[in-house]
């Protein structure tokens, strides 16, 4: 049972309680949800800090058409933005301010391994087997938390499409699996930024058109060779490692979406 279900419980039973032990429980520091993390303050626009990292993670995903959210604790009109739609998306007051309401909601859609409900490591550590997120260019960690914020985005885009399951056929990749899958020497799947996506609900074109929402720099789908079984996504604005232009690209003509840089 998750702490924070058991704290919904305990709360509960004060309601019987008298007012002094009701107010003892409700004063109480917000339980933790899982094993990740907690948020022991509200933020908005002006704070910045670790916590403010942590939740631009989480809301990565409902950047917006062409947009991104940097992680870099600072809580600015982007972070704001994408509170609001990742608010509005699961039905809580869309002001750009994330108390408890926010974070309640991240917790439910939170794993206690971080990952978010639908997604998970095994499935993005799956270039061409198990690789342990290493032979990559990037330490270990670094590629983790690539692979984090990529599935944050995908639970957004999940989202987005109606909570209509989202299938990951290809992840992370080794240096070595790249090469074996004939993926290109700056692929952004050796450094834990990309995804290719299938679905058995929805079609390729759907998922394309839906990307451009939710913080994806990097979509190529139908009309692509290589590209017409899957649609790629990834995180290339943020990846200042690997060479490519620090710009979004989307090419996925056969879903009206023309290739170049935007």
């Amino acid at each position: 049972m998750r702490v924070h279900t058991l704290k919904r419980a305990v709360v509960a039973l004060a309601l019987a309680l008298p007012g002094a032990a009701i107010a003892s429980v409700v004063a109480a520091p917000a339980a933790h949800a899982d094993a990740c993390y907690t948020w022991n303050r509200t933020l908005s626009q002006g704070r910045s800090g670790s916590d403010v990292r942590e939740l631009q993670l989480r809301v990565a995903g409902w950047a917006g058409n062409r947009d991104i959210v940097e992680l870099d604790g600072q809580y600015g009109p982007k972070t704001a933005a994408a509170v609001r739609r990742f608010q509005s998306a699961y039905g809580i007051r869309a002001d750009g301010i994330a108390g408890p309401q926010t974070f309640a909601k991240l917790y439910q859609i939170q794993d206690g391994d971080c990952t978010p409900r639908h997604f998970s490591w095994n499935e993005m550590d799956d270039g061409c087997g198990r690789g342990g997120w290493t032979g990559g260019p990037l330490t270990t960690a670094q590629t983790r938390q690539n692979a984090l914020r990529t599935m944050w985005k995908l639970e957004a885009l999940r989202k987005g499409l109606g909570d209509q399951p989202l299938i990951v056929t290809s992840g992370y990749r080794s240096r070595t699996c790249n090469s074996q899958v004939g993926g290109a020497s700056n692929s952004q799947h050796l450094y834990g930024n990309a995804a290719d996506l299938i679905s058995r609900d929805k079609s390729l074109c759907d998922i394309a058109r839906a990307a451009r929402n939710h913080g994806f720099s990097g979509i190529i789908g139908p009309g692509v060779s290589g590209h017409n079984t899957h649609v790629h996504v990834d995180s290339r604005r943020e990846n200042n490692r690997d060479g490519s232009p620090n710009n979004t690209y989307w090419a996925a003509p056969s879903c009206g979406i023309p290739a170049g840089y935007r």
